[in-house]
């Protein structure tokens, strides 16, 4: 056994045979009266905790402070009479001493037939080894857990992309980096809510199941409750329900969780995704412009120590002030030509056929004018850009811009080609929302399953009185995916929606 380091393969010839003397192993177990699934231990230290007590401890040096931690077995060194193992705790790891001289040989013995993925305790005094590494000298330990699948090959194994999504609990093990993203998303979250406690917002909860969906252009989810007898529908938006919370006074109100939409799945989109959304009363989309620039400028750079980041190879500077362009100027840049609602409707149509845009018989010039937007510009926004005034037929929850009826007091943020947030000055007039929902309304009834239904109970609570207000929703997976400079949102999700699997 000297010198034997104990990896587990993982390729599908030896798992069978892995998994078979894995079990043997659990039989004997039982046997000897040793329980392979125990009930508690009694842990004192994190491992990263340790390190951060110790780290001035000299090489071979022996301190008198005795520990006791627990973790999953990543590899097992063994040397005759004495042996080295890592353990790792969601702290960290480190490395445990064990020999025959200190445990006896029985015990020892013991420990030498444990597998890697192994769940242990450990127990004994802190030492650092002559090459400097931080060292529990094992006086007990305890099988806490008894794992009968083996880890991938080298604790770095997991690669195949679909296998890290889909067992995501092996990809945590194996792979630190998607600790340090789940980490770095964990923040983020704490970050925004952090922010906008301070500001005076307030954090409220809102339906999940919903009667009608609503607040975004979105294919649902139905589902049936039995007890009210009637379909209910996964919410695509918390907006209308937000909206209510300011008509009943509340003024500045959040809420982080997530929404459903029944679309397709890619790099950029999941089934169910976090977002942020928040409405603020008596702003509108210009203060909400600077409040954006200001808050994600402060958390990125408390989160990453810069204002400049680096993603995909590329730098971004979250520096204020952003860049702002219109919609229609930016159009018009594209095509080098000026292009607006003055022209005609078989004029744009033929621009868009031009642009390999693929036309619904149903549009009209602003959701044309959208559709060249995302095929000639938005692709080419690489760093933080403000992106403003967009029509209204596309808009149909957005407040008439003040000098353009066929536009809204819309932007989007878009950042590494995609939009991170969506923002407008709310449209608080009662009648006129009537009229924009029968007009989705009709578009439904035509066939187009992402248009807006009629919310009834939402256009009376309008009729009550909505206050100006400023409205805004951030996708957290997205701005997630930029501060870990991942290229897929599966990155940053830790249990993205993949195919069912054939076992």
């Amino acid at each position: 056994m000297k010198g034997e380091e104990r990896l587990d393969p993982c390729g599908e010839e030896d798992l069978n045979e892995l998994m078979r003397q894995r079990r043997v192993k659990l039989e004997k177990l039982k046997e000897r009266n040793i329980q392979p699934y125990a009930l508690k231990f009694n842990r004192t230290d994190l491992i990263v905790n340790l390190r951060q007590r110790f780290q001035n401890l000299q090489q071979g040096e022996e301190s008198d402070y005795s520990t006791s931690v627990a973790g999953r077995l990543l590899a097992l060194r063994l040397h005759g009479k004495a042996s080295f193992a890592d353990i790792l705790d969601s702290s960290g790891k480190i490395q445990l001493f064990a020999s025959a001289d200190q445990l006896g040989l029985e015990d020892y013995e013991f420990f030498t037939t444990l597998d890697i993925g192994d769940w242990i305790g450990a127990s004994g005094k802190i030492f650092k080894t002559r090459r400097g590494e931080l060292t529990v000298k094992v006086e007990s330990f305890q099988l806490l857990s008894k794992a009968l699948r083996p880890l991938p090959e080298k604790w770095h194994g997991l690669r195949d992309v679909e296998t890290r999504y889909r067992q995501r609990y092996v990809d945590l093990i194996v792979n630190p980096e998607v600790r340090e993203k789940l980490m770095i998303r964990v923040d983020t979250i704490h970050a925004l809510r952090d922010y906008l406690d301070r500001q005076g917002f307030v954090e409220v909860e809102t339906p999940m199941l919903q009667l009608i969906p609503g607040g975004a252009t979105a294919r649902p989810f139905v589902t049936y409750h039995n007890a009210l007898d009637t379909n209910l529908y996964l919410r695509i938006a918390p907006e209308l329900f937000l909206k209510r919370c300011i008509i009943g006074g509340l003024e500045k109100v959040y809420e982080i969780n997530r929404n459903f939409r029944n679309e397709g799945v890619s790099y950029k989109h999941n089934p169910e995704f976090t977002m942020l959304e928040f409405y603020w009363a008596y702003v509108d989309y210009l203060d909400l412009m600077d409040f954006l620039e200001e808050m994600l400028s402060s958390i990125i750079a408390d989160l990453r120590g810069s204002t400049v980041i680096e993603y995909q190879g590329q730098k971004l500077d979250f520096t204020p002030p952003w860049k702002r362009i219109t919609l229609l100027n930016a159009v018009s840049q594209a095509l080098g030509r000026e292009i607006g609602f003055y022209m005609e409707l078989d004029e744009l149509r033929r621009i868009a056929e031009e642009n390999d845009i693929q036309l619904e018989k149903n549009w009209g010039k602003g959701k044309i004018i959208t559709e060249l937007f995302e095929r000639l510009v938005e692709m080419n926004l690489w760093q933080p850009t403000l992106v403003m005034d967009y029509p209204k037929e596309v808009s149909p929850l957005a407040r008439t811009h003040r000098n353009d009826p066929n536009l809204t007091e819309r932007f989007e943020l878009i950042v590494a080609n995609r939009e991170i947030a969506n923002a407008f000055s709310e449209l608080i007039d009662p009648l006129e929302q009537k009229s924009r929902f029968e007009q989705q309304a009709a578009q439904w009834e035509a066939g187009d399953e992402e248009a807006h239904r009629i919310d009834t109970d939402f256009l009376r609570a309008l009729e009550y009185g909505m206050p100006p207000t400023g409205g805004l929703g951030l996708g957290v997976d997205r701005l997630v995916m930029l501060l870990t400079d991942s290229h897929s949102i599966r990155e940053v999700i830790l249990f993205p929606h993949l195919r069912p699997e054939a076992f």
